[in-house]
């Protein structure tokens, strides 16, 4: 049986919610476009407003409480949908009553349907626990972590939050949240908002933080961190949360952060966020980087000890405006937080560190575009995905660098100044709104096309969002850095040893280029030659290493196993392990056992985002 847990001061509660939430919802927010990976009714009742009141409990992997929503409804709507998937329900209640609901059937990915009866109540609150096995919490133990005491974080983004909030969740939906978390004394609790009491305040069983989201955002931002975390400040409003022996590494990698917002606010105005912190975690963190709203989640594999992959939090940062700000409505248009954001990366990256730069990083995904449009079907080369298919189920390469590549074909036509006058004026018009693909292209014919025919013409707008591989007007970025690294490819092809030297000078692009064109098919003798000239085996920057792995693997080198085993066991990002484990397994007799000889080892490590794919991989 759940306990009723206090339920957090009304002062809490984001300003002017009351009149909304009493408000005709077909009056006072706008209709949105079906989600298939929701089942709630948004146009009927939708919520407005978050405000949890839970306690951390690491002994049982748990989050128990309160969470009371303020919706918006129908003057005849009699009931509201919510997406729940592994939640202890308790008690529902509203206007001073218990509220009748009832959970449907589950689905393996979407969870269930929670539908609540209304009763005239615009105020819902529901007293629940999360399941120990919650797909967006993963509970890492003191063995697990720099510190040596427990760590806890989420990550909501696809549909996840539903397995740790009762809510819609939808990234149409836009929510702002309160939250009260009550950890243990000796841990510290952070959140993508506003922190209201940054020393905690005294509690039952703990101490307890106090969080405030006043802007509406797509609740898969809404995330958490508790563990041993000391901060760190990078300038005015930017700094560095993670555990304390980290602390030094993570300054250092992150110097540029005020810099970068200076230059993104140069180019698309106002950063609305108030803060940009970051906070590096264990290496179990699934992804390169989360862009929660004030405070970026970031793997520690970005820490390369010379500032050479930062364009990771370029691109986090891009986020502030183009997916936070401006969100897509569905995931089938997930192009429109990723595609700009890695477009707005560029820009900044061109701004702060060069044009050349830039360019190795426009090749080195063109590279990656080519190989999806060769490997993957055509209607996953679309940047609005059409079918049914899961919210995460996406190729980076389309999604991101083919996003990014329109843009920058839209930009060389229409030209930089015009483009970047539409792109501010963009992010102004439809700030902490949702956006679709349909009513972007409408919005950029209108504003920027103009009934220009030519001009249409010229853009192929529609056949870049709609159609499968590359229009005709797609054009291949060039890099002089690289002309010079595939000199020293094509020398090494011929039989020559690689150059030391000029690897040492090489930045991560070049290197990486370097690798990846490289045969995919290369002797015993040839790998050694490699390795024995360039050390890859030991290098330090985990793109790098990545990629001589996949050679490793590819031609099944068995001094490089070793490498790979440590890889493998000592971080969990998802776009490193998930392909290398493909690989093995592909491998037959040679890299099956070395696989599930790792797997077993690893996978306890591993967040359920990436363990729950690799189960497929390595077991299915």
């Amino acid at each position: 049986m759940i306990e009723r847990r206090t339920l957090l001061a009304a002062t809490l509660a984001a300003p002017a919610l009351s009149a909304c939430a009493t408000a005709d919802i077909r009056s006072s927010l706008p209709p949105l476009p079906h989600d298939p990976h929701s089942y709630a009714k948004p146009d009927e009742a939708r919520v407005l407003n978050v405000s949890l009141d839970l306690k951390v409990d690491f002994e049982r992997k748990i989050l128990a409480g309160a969470c009371t929503l303020s919706i918006a409804a129908r003057q005849d709507a009699r009931e509201i949908v919510l997406d729940v998937k592994g939640l202890n329900i308790g008690i529902v209640s509203g206007n001073g009553q218990s509220l009748p609901f009832t959970i449907g059937a589950n689905d393996a990915e979407r969870g269930a349907p929670m539908t609540i009866q209304l009763n005239g109540a615009r105020e819902i609150t529901i007293i629940y626990e999360t399941s120990p096995d919650a797909d967006a919490l993963q509970w890492l133990t003191p063995e697990q972590t720099a510190s040596g005491k427990p760590f806890l974080f989420s990550q909501g983004q696809s549909i996840l939050t539903r397995t740790w909030a009762p809510t819609q969740d939808s990234p149409g939906i836009r929510q702002t949240y309160d939250v009260r978390l009550v950890v243990p004394q000796d841990l510290v609790a952070v959140m993508s908002a506003e922190m209201l009491t940054p020393n905690g305040e005294p509690a039952e069983g703990g101490h307890a933080f106090r969080f405030r989201m006043r802007h509406p955002v797509p609740i898969y931002l809404m995330s958490i961190g508790v563990g041993d975390l000391v901060f760190g400040a990078v300038g005015p409003r930017t700094g560095v949360w993670t555990e304390p022996s980290v602390l030094e590494r993570g300054l250092y990698e992150c110097a540029d952060m005020e810099a970068m917002v200076r230059t993104a606010e140069a180019l698309y105005g106002p950063y609305r966020w108030g803060r940009y912190d970051v906070l590096i975690l264990p290496p179990s963190f699934p992804f390169g980087g989360m862009e929660n709203p004030r405070l970026t989640f970031l793997t520690p594999t970005f820490l390369a000890g010379d500032r050479s992959l930062v364009s990771l939090i370029a691109h986090e940062l891009a986020h502030s405006w183009s997916g936070n700000l401006v969100t897509n409505a569905v995931w089938a248009d997930s192009w429109l937080n990723e595609g700009f954001t890695s477009y707005f990366e560029g820009r900044i990256t061109e701004a702060l560190y060069g044009e050349e730069r830039a360019n190795m990083a426009r090749v080195l995904d063109w590279a990656g575009i080519q190989e999806a449009i060769a490997t993957i079907p055509a209607n996953s080369q679309r940047l609005h995905l059409i079918g049914e298919r899961g919210a995460d189920e996406s190729n980076s390469a389309i999604v991101y660098d083919k996003g990014a590549l329109f843009l920058r074909t839209v930009e060389r036509i229409v030209g930089r100044t015009r483009f970047d006058a539409y792109l501010r004026s963009y992010f102004d018009r439809y700030a902490f709104q949702p956006m679709t693909t349909q009513k972007f292209l409408a919005d950029f014919r209108e504003r920027a096309v103009r009934g220009d025919a030519a001009l249409e013409q010229e853009l192929q707008l529609d056949a870049w969002a709609y159609e499968p591989g590359l229009p005709s007007n797609a054009q291949a970025p060039h890099s002089d850095a690289f002309d010079r690294v595939d000199a020293a490819v094509a020398a090494f092809n011929d039989g020559g040893a690689p150059d030391a030297a000029a690897w040492e000078g090489w930045v991560t692009q070049e290197r990486q280029r370097f690798l990846q064109t490289l045969p995919r098919q290369l002797p015993r003798a040839r790998l050694d030659t490699l390795e024995s000239a360039l050390h890859l085996n030991g290098v330090g920057n985990n793109e790098v290493l990545f990629n001589w792995l996949e050679l490793v693997v590819n031609n099944q080198y068995d001094p490089g196993v070793q490498s790979l085993t440590h890889f493998l066991t000592s971080q969990g990002r998802g776009k490193f392990v998930r392909p290398l484990y493909r690989a093995l397994m592909a491998k037959g007799d040679w890299g099956r056992p070395i696989a599930r000889r790792i797997y077993a080892q690893a996978r306890a490590m591993y967040h359920p985002i990436v363990a729950n794919a690799l189960d497929r991989i390595v077991t299915g």
